[in-house]
């Protein structure tokens, strides 16, 4: 067994360290030079490009194009919208001056005081603001709208507590941002939004999502309205996975973006945001993967087949390859993703350890016995099963095998999710049960107050009203004030 894998510590004896040394030994990505900022290795970003491809096309789907905005925003900007500005100020790296100079003294390079800029830059930590600014021009008629863009970017916001992909310095993401003539298309497509981002997270990551409403004091700064969806790791914590939201006017008279409506009245667009970003990495690993390393979704896993040959001589290593050729070929031809590892610079031993270190779903194994009894090696990553399967039609065994794998690690997650669901009536209980973790239904009586000082007390936050919850009269867990429905509870990340 690789040393890597011997080494990684066990979910049940610290789950955030069994995190932390998972994302490093797998070669996902790893600390950069720069506090709070990572560096994403290509193993790690083959996943992220996968996931980028797979949400594009579906953005594209629904009339989204792709555009690139800058980088730097002038500081004025942030300060036309108000709660968008004191909602990230505290977050804001910021430029000040636009060159350097060799120190007289000789002690490298310094910034030169006569290079500071008239007005500071700051690096983007999101861009609505000058993303309207930009839509002014844009847009004049009705008949320029929906307007409805998305760009690729980084961003930036300072954190004082980073872990890989979950929360960083810098991150990659995408946000989307639309313009609408009418109030109801504008949440209509905040809520069509919200519905990519879950069958996205239940179709290709395998992973169960509560989509819900955000309570005002955990909205986005500037919306009106936050719609999410929400996850739970196997450690109980809840993990916000992606968010919409519908914005109103607010952008729209901060940067005053106006159009001639179709009865050529003069009138503020009405505006959403969405984005998901690299987090999506820590959901795929937290949820699915286990003490023997990663766990990936088929339909994420940049090498979804691994065929891994056992021979002693020269010739019997010819004869493998004369059989695994065609095998290669149609099972590229049937769109799945495979590697033949033949390299002899390591041991099969340690190719079994480190494909399943870094999640393969499937691995086939073939030697010289195997060819005389026409038959293949086959295990599944996800339970770690083995099974002689024949090499006559192995292909499309692999492939029937890798839907499976998929539908059983989701279902497993949703098992998962489902016995570690709770109703709770009382603050006895609650306080009880969230300490064993999970998500916590429960009556809410509607204020930040008691919001607050639940947090406060639990470290518990609502992680969101569900949409699909029902009315359920009841009375709230903290002040015994009346509550329409219950809400969810849990600790996150």
């Amino acid at each position: 067994m690789a040393k890597e894998l011997k080494n990684l510590t066990k979910r049940a004896e610290n789950y955030s360290q069994w995190y932390n040394e998972l994302v490093v030994k797998a070669d996902l990505a790893e600390q950069s030079a720069v506090r709070g900022c990572m560096v994403i290795k290509p193993y790690g970003y083959a996943i992220w490009e996968k996931m980028q491809r797979e949400l594009d096309n579906m953005f594209k789907e629904t009339g989204v194009q792709n555009a690139y905005f800058p980088l730097l925003i002038p500081k004025s900007f942030l300060s036309k919208e108000a709660d968008h500005v004191e909602g990230f100020a505290k977050e804001c790296a910021v430029v000040t001056h636009y060159r350097l100079m060799n120190d007289p003294n000789g002690n490298g390079v310094v910034v030169d005081p006569a290079a500071r800029l008239e007005e500071e830059l700051i690096i983007r930590p999101t861009s609505e603001t000058i993303i309207w600014n930009t839509y002014r021009n844009w847009i004049n008629s009705y008949r320029d709208l929906p307007l409805l863009v998305n760009q690729w970017a980084n961003v930036f916001r300072w954190e004082m507590r980073t872990r890989l992909f979950l929360r960083t310095a810098e991150f990659l993401w995408q946000e989307g941002h639309t313009a609408h003539a009418t109030k109801e298309e504008a949440q209509d497509k905040a809520i069509e939004m919200l519905n990519v981002y879950a069958d996205f997270a239940e179709k290709y990551m395998a992973l169960p999502v509560v989509k819900g409403v955000k309570t005002a004091n955990e909205r986005f700064a500037g919306a009106l309205e936050t719609y999410t969806i929400e996850a739970m790791m196997q450690d109980g914590k809840a993990l916000q996975s992606g968010t919409s939201h519908f914005l109103g006017q607010n952008f729209a008279k901060a940067f005053d973006v106006k159009f001639i409506n179709n009865q050529n009245e003069l009138e503020y667009v009405w505006a959403t945001s969405w984005g998901v970003s690299t987090r999506l990495m820590g959901a795929l690993i937290m949820t699915h993967s286990d003490d023997n390393g990663l766990v990936l979704p088929p339909h994420l896993a940049p090498i979804q087949v691994v065929i891994v040959p056992v021979y002693k001589t020269a010739d019997q290593l010819g004869d493998i390859d004369k059989v695994v050729t065609p095998i290669v070929a149609k099972l590229k031809g049937m769109g799945i993703s495979v590697k033949y590892d033949n390299a002899d610079n390591k041991r099969p031993g340690f190719k079994f350890a480190d494909y399943e270190l870094k999640g393969v779903p499937v691995r086939l194994v073939l030697g010289a016995r195997d060819i005389e009894a026409g038959t293949v090696e086959v295990m599944r990553r996800d339970t770690l099963e083995k099974q002689s399967v024949a090499l006559n039609g192995v292909e499309e065994y692999v492939a029937k095998l890798l839907e499976e794998i998929q539908q059983n690690i989701f279902n497993k997650a949703l098992r998962h999710r489902e016995k570690m669901t709770y109703k709770v009536d009382t603050w006895d209980e609650f306080k009880q049960q969230i300490e064993k973790g999970g998500f916590i239904l429960a009556h809410w009586d509607g204020t930040t107050e008691t919001e607050e000082k639940i947090k406060e007390e639990t470290k518990a936050t609502i992680r969101c009203i569900p949409m699909d919850g029902e009315d359920e009269p009841g009375k709230c867990i903290y002040t015994g004030k009346p509550s329409a429905r219950r809400v969810i509870f849990a600790r996150n990340y």
